[in-house]
């Protein structure tokens, strides 16, 4: 073979295992869906807090964002209303997942929204979780639930 033939495919071999350094060095531990898990692990959290009623948690543990928007009696209202109407959920099916890190806007830094087909004890409804890391932790920054069962 051309010596250089070979001296160009090593430097293609090269870019090739460069660029799949760099980007395997950036990208999240990703499961089942995309969706890291200890990002799973912090909607699961806040699923059971729910449920149980630990509504003062969920405002203290949420993103400055959160807490900027909503205060804890506003929280107690949101999820209260929801487990009255619809009761605890029975099953969450990932229905759609995206995110973002951005340097600007009203969400600066690395988020997801995580979208999930619900069934609660009562309905059913889509669930928006939109979570944002801080300091090391994914935190509640935002959170919407549609369900006819609601209105």
């Amino acid at each position: 073979m051309d010596r250089g033939v070979t001296k160009s495919i090593k430097a293609k071999l090269a870019i090739l295992i460069c660029m799949a350094l760099m980007g395997g060095g950036c990208a999240l531990h990703a499961s089942r869906g995309g969706v890291p898990p200890e990002v799973q692990a912090a909607v699961l959290s806040i699923g059971e807090d729910a449920d149980e009623g630990r509504y003062e948690k969920i405002h203290s543990e949420a993103s400055d964002e959160w807490r900027n928007d909503a205060t804890l009696e506003k929280t107690t209202s949101v999820f209260s209303t929801i487990t009255n109407k619809l009761g605890k959920v029975k099953e969450r099916q990932l229905h759609a997942a995206s995110e973002e890190n951005t340097s600007s806007g009203r969400l600066p830094g690395h988020s997801f929204v995580l979208t999930y087909d619900t069934k609660f004890e009562r309905g059913e409804g889509m669930e928006t979780f939109t979570l944002v890391e801080r300091k090391g932790q994914w935190q509640l920054a935002k959170y919407f639930v549609n369900s006819t069962a609601l209105q």
